[in-house]
């Protein structure tokens, strides 16, 4: 079995705990304003690889991210578009001890029975889930991304409900999710959710732009400025406030 992937970072130190092996996926549903890696977005794009290929090269690195409480991690693009390559590759990462974290949007579900029953699967092999939550407003979450956010919301409540360990992501762009309302809607969603262990505050930054540009696209964000430290605290305590003790 083969999946697409757009590149591999051997020693990842953001994207879960520890040390980490982090899989960027190829291909995407969401076309966000801000995305730093838009050559993800095609599903053409990238290599193929097969699990076999990527459990050898994650051998050498294993001893450095189990003494780092770290493991892999699958990111993208959207690793949930790969479901069956996701799954047996995370199956085979459990047979060695290694931790599983699935970094996602879920803006790819539909809410197909067969959909549902392979991520049902994919959770039983994955120890956390670090979920992207862009903006509650259905609305201001079409026109930022492209895609409705009801199946992401959703998904949010199915891990808790199935009591999978999450880490709440959301990015701040300042005039787009700082809003003070949609940030506490956000905050009162996270408040009715059992399983969240951390929220991370993503401060908007310009750093793919180029990319943009090299792939021919036209970015729409370049008169915003990143947020400043301060604000990121500010929203970050606002939201872990709400993290419902274990």
């Amino acid at each position: 079995m083969k999946g697409r992937i757009h590149s591999i970072e051997t020693c990842g130190t953001v994207d879960g705990p520890g040390i980490r092996f982090v899989i960027f996926m190829q291909g995407c549903l969401l076309r966000c304003r801000y995305c730093h890696n838009p050559d993800t977005w095609d599903f053409q794009g990238g290599q193929e690889i097969s699990v076999e290929e990527l459990m050898n090269r994650i051998e050498r690195y294993a001893p450095y991210m189990k003494f780092s409480g770290g493991g892999v991690t699958v990111s993208g693009g959207e690793p949930l578009l790969q479901l069956e390559f996701i799954t047996h590759f995370f199956k085979e990462c459990k047979k060695r001890g290694i931790h599983t974290a699935l970094d996602t949007s879920a803006g790819c579900l539909t809410g197909n029975i067969e959909q549902i029953k392979g991520v049902d699967e994919l959770l039983h092999y994955t120890d956390l889930v670090l979920l992207d939550i862009k903006l509650m407003d259905e609305d201001k979450h079409r026109q930022l991304t492209g895609v409705a956010n009801q199946k992401i919301l959703q998904f949010a409540r199915t891990l808790s409900e199935k009591k999978v360990d999450v880490w709440i992501r959301h990015v701040l762009v300042p005039g787009i999710t700082d809003d003070e309302k949609d940030l506490n809607d956000l905050a009162r969603f996270i408040q009715s959710l059992s399983n969240v262990k951390k929220v991370e505050v993503l401060p908007y930054h310009q750093m793919g732009v180029y990319k943009w540009k090299e792939l021919g696209l036209t970015y729409t964000l370049d008169h915003v400025v990143p947020p400043s430290d301060e604000e990121v605290l500010r929203v970050s305590k606002l939201l872990s406030s709400q993290i419902s003790p274990t």
